[in-house]
C-alpha cells in the first residue's frame, strides 16, 4: 500500500501539536534514502523518520522496537546532505507546518539566523511521491534551493530540475494522483503506531533479503574457490607422489656400486623387495654415487612436498567446513541483527588472516555477547547457538565442566549445551531430546537419520587462531536420530 496524502493528512493533524515550537537537537542520515531528526518539544523527544526510497517512501516518528527493526547503521562521515542541514536546522525551531492540499509533501519552515545574524525561513519540504520523493532545502525569502537528499538533473528529467541554486517549484499536479492507499487501511487508533507498525516488519524483511542474498553470494564464490584449491592440490599431490620410488632408486643403485660403471645411461639391478629386475635410468654426465644423491634429493623434496599438500589439504578441509557452517547460518538467519553478526564475524576472520596473532590465541568474542536462546526442559536449560559468534560463546564462556555438548556429526550445525547442575541426573531421555535438537538446528534436519556426537564441555578444544565456533573434542559418544 502507497503512502496517501490523506494518511499524511491525519498524521499531520494527530501530531500537529509536537511539530508546532519543537527544536531540532540531532540530525543523521543513515543511507541515501533516510533521515532522522530527533526533536524535542513539550519536556518529550522524539525521532522523526523519513524514508524516500520507491518502495517504502513514508515518515513518522519511531517506537523503539520500531528502530531496532530498522537497524539504522549511523555512517561515521556524514553525507553532505546530512551536513548541510546539520548547518542550517541543529537547534532550530519549527515555526509552522503546512501540507499543500491534496499533496503529498510536508513542508516544515523553520525560524533560524543566517551568519551576519539576520532572521530567515528555511523551508524543509519533504515530498512522499514514489520513485520521485525527495527532501529538499530552500530558502523561503528567495526561494532558491539551498541543497536536496537527491539531486535530479536536467538529464534525469526535463519538468523539474532539483539542483542547489535553481528556484524551488511544487511538481507538477496529476490528475491521478494517488487519492487512496495506506488511509484506507486504517481502522482507528494512533495514525503514527499504524505507520511505523506498517512500514518496519517490510523494511527489516527486505533488509534481510538483501543482506542474506549478499553473503550468500560471497560465501559460496568462498566456498568455491576452496574446493577449486582442494583439487588442484589433489592433483599436484598424485603427480609429485614419487617419494618412494625415488627413495629406492637411489638405495638400489647405492647397492650397486661396485657392479656397475659410472658416466652410463642407465642400470639394470636386482630389485630385492620384489625379486625382479628393475631399469633405473641416470644421467649419463655423472657418476652413480651422485645419480643416487640427486634421487635422494628427489625423495626429500618429494616428501617435504607431499607433507605441505597434506597440510594445504587439512587447512582448507577446515576452511571448507566452516564456510558451509555459515552458509547454514546464514539460511536459518532470521533477524538483520543474526546477519550483521555473520557479516562483522566474516570481516574479522579476514583480517586476522591478514595478520596472524603472535601470541597464537583464538578469536575472542568482543563487545555484548551474542546470546544464544534457550530452550527449557524441566529442570534442565539447553542453549543452542544461531550462529558461529554464539557458537563460540556456548564453547568459551558458557560452558561449565559437566555440561553436555551435542552437534551433528560431519555436518553443519547449532552447537547445544546441556547445563547440568550439581546433583541433576541425566538421563537418557533429555540426551535424546539434546540429540534431537542438534539435528534439527543443523542442515541435515530433513535427513532420515542423522549422527549425533556428544561429550562433555572439558572434553572441548579450541585450537589456537582457529576459526569462530571450531572446536576438537575426545571423548564422545554417537547417538543416531531418525
Amino acid at each position: 500500500m502507497n503512502f496517501d496524502y490523506i494518511i499524511l493528512d491525519m498524521f499531520l493533524k494527530e501530531n500537529f501539536d509536537f511539530f508546532q515550537n519543537a527544536r531540532v537537537q540531532k540530525i543523521q542520515q543513515p543511507t541515501r534514502q533516510e533521515l532522522v531528526m530527533t526533536m524535542r518539544n513539550q519536556g518529550e523527544t522524539r525521532k522523526f523518520y523519513v524514508n524516500i526510497s520507491p518502495k517504502f517512501f513514508h515518515l513518522c516518528f519511531m517506537e523503539c522496537e520500531n528502530e531496532k527493526k530498522r537497524l539504522m547503521e549511523i555512517p561515521q562521515k556524514p553525507p553532505m546532505f546530512c551536513m548541510l542541514l546539520r548547518k542550517y536546522l541543529e537547534s532550530a525551531k519549527i515555526a509552522k507546518i503546512v501540507q499543500p492540499e491534496g499533496e503529498r509533501i510536508l513542508e516544515f519552515y523553520f525560524e533560524t539566523y543566517n551568519e551576519v545574524s539576520e532572521k530567515i525561513y528555511l523551508c524543509l519540504a519533504i515530498e512522499l511521491m514514489g520513485k520521485h520523493s525527495n527532501v529538499i532545502l530552500y530558502n523561503y525569502d528567495t526561494n532558491m534551493i539551498i541543497g536536496c537528499m537527491h539531486n535530479v538533473g536536467a538529464e534525469k528529467s526535463s519538468v523539474r530540475e532539483i539542483i542547489g541554486g535553481l528556484p524551488y517549484a511544487y511538481p507538477p499536479r496529476k490528475t491521478n494522483n494517488i487519492v487512496s492507499g495506506l488511509s484506507s487501511d486504517f481502522s482507528g487508533g494512533s495514525v503514527n503506531d499504524f505507520i511505523d507498525n506498517y512500514f518496519s516488519p517490510r523494511q527489516e524483511a527486505e533488509k534481510i533479503r538483501a543482506i542474506k542474498s549478499r553473503l550468500l553470494a560471497l560465501t559460496k564464490t568462498k566456498l568455491k574457490k576452496v574446493n577449486t584449491a582442494v583439487e588442484k592440490i589433489k592433483k599436484q599431490s598424485k603427480n609429485v607422489d614419487k617419494s618412494e620410488f625415488y627413495r629406492k632408486s637411489g638405495d638400489l643403485i647405492m647397492a650397486n656400486l661396485f657392479h656397475n660403471k659410472d658416466f652410463i645411461k642407465s642400470i639394470e639391478v636386482m630389485d630385492y623387495e620384489t625379486n625382479s629386475l628393475q631399469k633405473i635410468e641416470l644421467d649419463e654426465t655423472k657418476t652413480l654415487k651422485e645419480n643416487a644423491n640427486q634421487f635422494y634429493k628427489l625423495y626429500t623434496k618429494a616428501k617435504t612436498t607431499n607433507l605441505k599438500s597434506q597440510e594445504m589439504l587439512e587447512s582448507a578441509a577446515r576452511e571448507k567446513e566452516y564456510l558451509e557452517q555459515v552458509l547454514y547460518s546464514i539460511d536459518c538467519a532470521t533477524t538483520v541483527v543474526d546477519l550483521l553478526e555473520i557479516e562483522d564475524e566474516g570481516k574479522k576472520t579476514a583480517g586476522q588472516e591478514d595478520k596472524k596473532k603472535a601470541k597464537g590465541k583464538g578469536q575472542s568474542v568482543k563487545g555484548n555477547p551474542p546470546l544464544p536462546f534457550a530452550v527449557y526442559h524441566s529442570p534442565f536449560t539447553i542453549f543452542i547457538g544461531k550462529n558461529n559468534k554464539q557458537n563460540d560463546y556456548i564453547v568459551s564462556k558458557l560452558s561449565r565442566d559437566e555440561d553436555l555438548w551435542f552437534h551433528v556429526h560431519n555436518c553443519a550445525g547449532s552447537h547445544v549445551l546441556l547445563r547440568v547442575e550439581a546433583g541433576q541426573e541425566i538421563t537418557d531421555e533429555i540426551i535424546f531430546e539434546c540429540a534431537k535438537l542438534a539435528k534439527e538446528y543443523s542442515s541435515a534436519k530433513d535427513s532420515s537419520k542423522v549422527g549425533v556426537i556428544y561429550t562433555k564441555a572439558k572434553n572441548l578444544k579450541k585450537p589456537p587462531g582457529a576459526n569462530l565456533g571450531y572446536v576438537i573434542y575426545k571423548g564422545e559418544k554417537e547417538i543416531i536420530v531418525d
